[in-house]
């Protein structure tokens, strides 16, 4: 099998700030996500990066360096471990299909540690690697009490996560990590259904001083959720803001795969799409959060929400970990929904689900998970999910 035949997995990295996560992920795709200027100044993801790959097996070795016949074609996604970045966390759970949850073993579970763990259950992610990353700074018996310390957190949700130690400086066990992501399910694309891709992104390209004729129009950046989208078929935006609701109908100019081009798009991997829309349209991610799909496809927005919804016992996004207290009437959450984050008035409370009334308009779809947020101290963190009724 080519890679081109080879489907793809979407692959979320996750952990605390300066865990390691964006070094790890350098050695798993051979790219460096952080490219940004504000994100090499101050050592931090900011904004989701993205990488692809293709891990190839030679005899019992895996690898991306092209040796032996390729397995399995991976798309990461670098999500920020900073706590004020959180919002940007949950857009990139939206997307993906398993996670790499990296543990510094020379600092162990910190605060956010805990938060994007919570973040991968609000968002319905069972399938999760642990990188217990750093081995080479720590004592082997420090090393083996902090990967206790993981089994414990992991609690029964995760209880039969794989723990991998790591030093990804050093590149020890990254074949491991490697061979442990070829071992995952994919899930039902749903080819058939109708096409809704994710805009988490959107971008103008151009360099500046490109001739007129030279120009290209919009790229939104993403995921087909389900669905197939071909070359030059007409598309339509949606985007719900505070004071419109956006409907945009444009063409497919051309579609990528990382640098391959596509003729059609299957879900699965990190993509993008050329529009015909002015670049002004889609620059600094004005058209992130939206969805996309074939003319009059999508379904209306909707104002109110009732979830059926569970609550963590504690928020862990803090130091002092504090007990999450019940939902209370006509409170304000934040919920995010995709790869949109929207707020809401609760309006009824029953024993195991909620009815919310949205201060933006959202597209719902049945049983699709949504995390719920509560501002404590000026900070929104994370409470519960409900799954779309």
């Amino acid at each position: 099998m080519t890679e081109k035949e080879l489907e793809t997995i979407n692959i979320g990295m996750f952990g605390h700030i300066d865990h390691g996560k964006t070094t790890l992920l350098q050695k798993l795709s051979g790219k460096w996500t952080d490219t940004h200027s504000e994100e090499i100044k101050r050592g931090i993801t900011i904004k989701l990066g993205y990488a692809d790959t293709t891990i190839y097996k030679d005899k019992d070795f895996y690898n991306i360096e092209k040796k032996g016949i390729p397995v399995r074609n991976v798309s990461f996604i670098d999500c920020p471990g900073h706590e004020m970045l959180m919002t940007t966390t949950l857009s990139g759970a939206a997307l993906i299909d398993a996670a790499i949850l990296v543990i510094a073993a020379n600092e162990g579970i910190k605060p956010q540690t805990r938060e994007h763990l919570m973040t991968l259950q609000a968002k319905k992610i069972t399938n999760l690697i642990i990188v217990q990353n750093k081995i080479d700074l720590v004592e082997k018996e420090v090393a083996k009490k902090n990967y206790e310390e993981i089994k414990n957190f992991l609690g029964k949700e995760y209880e039969n996560s794989k723990i991998i130690p790591v030093s990804a400086q050093q590149n020890v066990n990254i074949d491991l990590i490697l061979k442990e992501i070829t071992e995952i399910q994919i899930p039902d694309r749903k080819a058939k259904e109708t096409p809704i891709f994710i805009v988490a992104r959107s971008f103008d390209i151009n360099r500046p001083g490109t001739i007129p004729k030279n120009l290209k129009g919009s790229v939104l950046g993403g995921s087909l959720k389900q669905g197939t989208l071909k070359e030059n078929e007409e598309i339509e935006i949606r985007k719900i803001t505070q004071k419109e609701n956006i409907k945009i109908k444009t063409k497919i100019v051309s579609m990528y795969k990382g640098s391959e081009k596509l003729k059609e798009m299957f879900p699965g991997g990190s993509t993008s799409i050329e529009t015909e829309l002015d670049m002004s349209l889609g620059k600094a991610d004005a058209l992130s959060g939206s969805l996309v799909s074939h003319i009059e496809k999508l379904p209306e927005p909707q104002s109110k929400i009732t979830l059926k919804f569970t609550l963590f016992p504690k928020v862990f996004g803090i130091s002092d970990h504090v007990e999450v207290e019940k939902l209370k009437q006509g409170e304000l959450l934040m919920l995010s929904i995709n790869t949109s984050i929207t707020g809401g008035a609760v309006s009824l409370i029953k024993e195991d689900s909620v009815h919310i009334d949205l201060k933006v308009p959202a597209f719902l779809f049945k049983n699709d998970n949504v995390a719920i947020a509560r501002n404590i101290n000026n900070h929104w963190r994370l409470i519960g999910y409900g799954e779309i009724c």
